[in-house]
């Protein structure tokens, strides 16, 4: 039987087929297909349970005339048996199994297998949108690595994806940064390291200009001047956003990260007004004490707080150029979904945000993406309060990618002094960077997590080296053996048979449900958990059944379980965004 990628689509299709067959989909039958405990099956239906209660019906027998009414392909490609009152258990066969195996036999197949659910889709992904004229911190790193792996989720399931780096690039601060440059900057040190120099230049801007003192309102002047045009202020300002980027791009290398636009919020300066008209020709927005408001009534939170989309001076703010980069996206890119990957702390303004683009949109009969706030909890020390260096001050975001670098090194070296020292080099880069990505991920993003080198970089538990361990393990076997994983000698491998066996060739299958949870529901945290499991499994079979055996068909179907797990493994943590290793 030609199964697809994804198995439980199939065994939902062909429920939903047996179901039209009885007259049953016309009443509103519904399948309720998951992945079942491992005990019972591989997926289990729930749809006639609830079914049957609804009209009144034995579940069990509504359950065996579905059963009954599945096509012949389908009853030959499970072992199909009810439970309880009316769950319908599937376990496929292991020649299912094998045929699966064999047709998803590399990174690009599994891809198209699984390039379906947002096919033909295009998708914005706003993400990291750090400051210019700043360092990036720590606080930058969850943004920039849970926007990343969502990017490449939804473009393994086929959407068109387009990475929006939505910089901080406009506003009060670039006047009191021309203030300083223009009296105390330093070439030198611009040269050296101009983010270190503009940071500076900023914190004596700032510290210059107190409220209501004259140096404040040279301050402001530069700003405005800026604002209008002015050509050395215009040309201060490209410089300091074309350092800031190019220092950015320094961690995003690291990081595996290219974005596709950096348009900041200066980009949408211009397009503001027309937000104002549409907004208040449509009624939605209105004047209050001088500002202009959109008001939710409807809302629980929101009766008493308006969405300022206008100051009262007249000035534009984040709602106004949120706005507008709404629009934007939805009709110069045509997008299907829009992402916005921020900190839990901006989960009210995107609410409203969003409350407004529906009422906007719907009012003016333009069509609504869709549209999602990724939220994340903070990065916290083991004392559960913010990461900070030792002094109190902020973690820049390059000395600690520095630090997971030397770390790893250390330990490579302690494990492999005989490696050459590049070739260590090249392992502490990948590994150090990777164990951060990775105990970022392997998190739920909307809890906090505390940041424990030591748990990050063990060689057990669920962190980046204990799944760069199981790949480069895989690889030795083939290393050993002097055989090519890209090409392994698999024909005429036989379907699985012992337990562990078929226990990995299940986990395998699972990838596929793995990855649908992981991008439906924009929570990288799934997949880690399956790569995690799917690593034990590939160590429970390596542990009992030995690979390299005589029987030609026994050790053609275990090399090919080995290749496959190689496959899955590197196609998981690619899609996290690691690199990963031929060997550790």
């Amino acid at each position: 039987m030609d199964l697809p990628f994804h198995v439980a689509s199939h065994v939902d299709a062909a429920l939903r087929a047996a179901a039209t067959r009885l007259g049953l989909a016309e009443r509103g039958f519904q399948p309720e297909v998951r992945v079942a405990d491992p005990a019972h099956g591989d997926f289990q239906a729930n749809g006639a349970l609830t079914f049957a209660k609804r009209e009144k019906q034995n579940p069990r027998a509504l359950a065996q005339q579905v059963v009954d009414a599945l096509d012949a392909d389908t009853q030959a490609a499970f072992d199909i048996a009810l439970a309880g009152p009316g769950f319908i258990n599937f376990r496929l066969k292991p020649a299912t199994l094998l045929a699966w195996l064999g047709r998803y036999d590399s990174e690009a197949h599994l891809q198209s297998g699984a390039a379906t659910d947002h096919a033909g889709q295009t998708w914005v992904v706003d993400y990291s949108s750090p400051n210019t004229a700043k360092q990036m911190h720590v606080g930058h790193l969850r943004s920039a690595v849970i926007g990343e792996a969502i990017c490449r989720l939804l473009a393994f399931t086929g959407a068109r994806v387009i990475r929006d780096n939505h910089l901080g690039d406009w506003g009060t601060q670039f006047g009191k940064l021309i203030y300083g440059y223009k009296r105390w900057a330093d070439p030198a040190a611009l040269a050296a390291d101009p983010i270190e120099e503009l940071e500076r230049l900023y914190k004596l801007g700032h510290a210059a200009t107190p409220d209501g003192s004259p140096e404040l309102d040279e301050a402001r002047a530069e700003l405005v001047k800026l604002q209008n045009g002015d050509p050395e202020n215009v040309a201060l300002w490209k410089k300091f956003s074309d350092v800031s980027l190019a220092a950015f791009q320094q961690i995003y290398d690291r990081l595996g990260i290219r974005f596709d636009h950096n348009l900041g919020e200066s980009f949408y300066n211009d397009k503001v007004d027309r937000i104002y008209a549409e907004l208040t020709a449509t009624g939605l927005a209105q004047e209050s004490e001088g500002a202009l408001v959109v008001f939710h009534p409807e809302h629980p939170r929101f009766k008493t707080q308006p969405f300022l989309v206008r100051k009262a001076d007249g000035a534009s703010n984040y709602a106004s150029t949120d706005l507008a980069t709404a629009a934007y996206r939805a009709e110069h890119f045509q997008a299907d979904g829009i992402v916005v990957v921020t900190d839990f702390r901006q989960a009210d303004h995107f609410e409203q945000l969003y409350l407004t683009v529906r009422k906007w949109f719907a009012a003016k009969n333009y069509r609504v993406p869709e549209l999602h706030h990724v939220t994340f909890g903070a990065v916290t020390g083991e004392d559960g309060k913010a990461l900070k260096t030792r002094d109190g001050g902020t973690i820049k975001l390059k000395a600690l990618l520095d630090e997971a670098e030397e770390r790893a090194y250390a330990i490579v070296t302690e494990k492999n002094p005989e490696l050459p020292e590049a070739e260590r080099r090249d392992i502490a880069r990948a590994v150090g960077i990777g164990a951060v990505q990775y105990a970022d991920l392997s998190q739920n993003r909307s809890s906090n997590y505390v940041f424990s080198w030591d748990k990050m970089l063990a060689l057990d538990g669920n962190t980046a080296p204990y799944l760069l361990y199981a790949v480069a393990r895989v690889r030795s076997i083939f290393r050993k053996a002097s055989l090519d994983p890209a090409a392994p000698p698999t024909a005429g491998a036989s379907a699985p048979e012992t337990p562990q066996e078929l226990a990995l060739a299940r986990k395998l299958v699972q990838f596929a449900d793995a990855v649908q949870l992981a991008t439906q529901q924009l929570r990288p945290h799934f997949l880690c958990l399956y790569l995690f499991e799917l690593a034990g499994a590939y160590s429970a079979f390596y542990a009992a059944d030995k690979v390299i055996v005589d029987d030609p068909a026994v050790r053609a179907r275990r090399l090919l379980l080995c290749h496959r797990t190689l496959i899955v493994l590197e196609t998981g943590l690619h899609l996290l965004g690691l690199r990963t290793l031929e060997r550790m």
